[in-house]
């Protein structure tokens, strides 16, 4: 299973550039189908030109963001959509070890209270 950088069709203009890269979501798909969706990506840590270690550069495109709504394929396989460089921004330094404690923190929390 891979998780991939994802966005709806209704995002992407013809010559198949993201029109907003704050809709960008991490998918898993599973047949051609989405499975799982998160939330929109954070540009701290996906489109900061001071961070380039998760850039998004390709999303592939899905039909809406439902589970069980097609994927965008081609004879090759996935339709990409791309972020034109001027997408991408200076947001600082960005510390993902620390956001990814914060995340599993926030999950916890939820699961203690549950």
């Amino acid at each position: 299973m891979q998780i991939r950088h994802c966005t709806e069709k209704s995002n992407v203009d013809d010559s198949l550039l993201i029109i907003d890269p704050i809709q960008i979501r991490h998918v898993i798909v599973k047949s051609g189908k989405l499975s799982l969706i998160s939330g929109s990506i954070d540009p701290k840590s996906h489109l900061n030109l001071d961070y380039p270690y998760h850039l998004v550069k390709q999303c592939i495109v899905a039909e809406k963001f439902e589970i069980g709504s097609n994927v965008e394929m081609s004879e090759g396989g996935f339709v990409f959509a791309e972020l034109e460089p001027t997408k991408y921004g200076h947001y600082g330094k960005y510390d993902y070890t620390q956001n990814l404690q914060n995340m599993i923190n926030a999950v916890k929390k939820v699961r203690d209270t549950n």
